[in-house]
């Protein structure tokens, strides 16, 4: 089975690697950004993708998009720092095989490597909870946001500036700022000081 593992940190990177090389008949592959796993995937066609939402440039749903259309035969595995219900929900529906989050033990992204393998769907335990228990709470306002809205969101909470998140993304800094125009209409706050708190009381490590 060959399997790429996508990450923009190298120790990450390492960290995995070693741990999926225990999978018998395993030949793990790394990539640090999205050209790189594009180039990867066309040349090795790995049989699973194992993929961080957050990467320097384009975003690991924007790759995984990419991905359905170019290399549709890989299997997308997401490993996510993020526990939070949406960023699952909105990867499963890019066309994603699985969400596992870093918090996880290592052996749920394991088994989830292998279960995706075989065109199962897998979900570590945590997410899964709260997947359950997002669709018994109140809308999530949050679901009120566009993919690259919700990124900008999650880089304001790390403390980013609007130029730092345009040129982390690789965009005009007047579209920058017209999304956060956007994103404080749709989660109604008046001023950008209310979108920076809530920006950094919905973020989780």
């Amino acid at each position: 089975m060959k399997i790429l593992v996508v990450d923009d940190h190298a120790v990450v990177r390492e960290g995995v690697r070693r741990l999926l090389s225990a999978i018998p008949n395993a030949v793990v592959l790394e990539a640090a950004t999205a050209h790189e796993a594009l180039n990867l995937a066309r040349k090795e066609a790995p049989d699973v993708l194992v993929l961080d939402i957050n990467l320097e440039g384009a975003s690991g749903l924007e790759l995984l998009r990419r991905l359905r259309i170019e290399s549709p035969n890989v299997r997308v595995l997401m490993f996510s720092m993020h526990a939070e219900p949406i960023y699952a929900n909105r990867a499963l529906k890019a066309g994603a095989y699985g969400y596992v989050c870093k918090s996880a033990d290592a052996s749920e992204l394991t088994t989830g490597v292998l279960r995706v393998a075989e065109g199962e769907r897998y979900l570590d335990s945590t997410i899964a909870g709260e997947l359950v228990m997002s669709s018994v709470r109140a809308e999530d306002p949050l679901r009120k946001l566009t993919n690259r809205e919700i990124e900008i969101l999650r880089m304001l909470g790390e403390g980013k500036s609007l130029q730092g998140i345009a040129d982390a993304i690789g965009i005009a800094y007047k579209t920058v700022a017209n999304s956060c125009g956007r994103i404080k209409e749709k989660l109604d706050l008046p001023r950008t000081s209310d979108l920076i708190r809530f920006s950094i009381e919905n973020r989780r490590n």
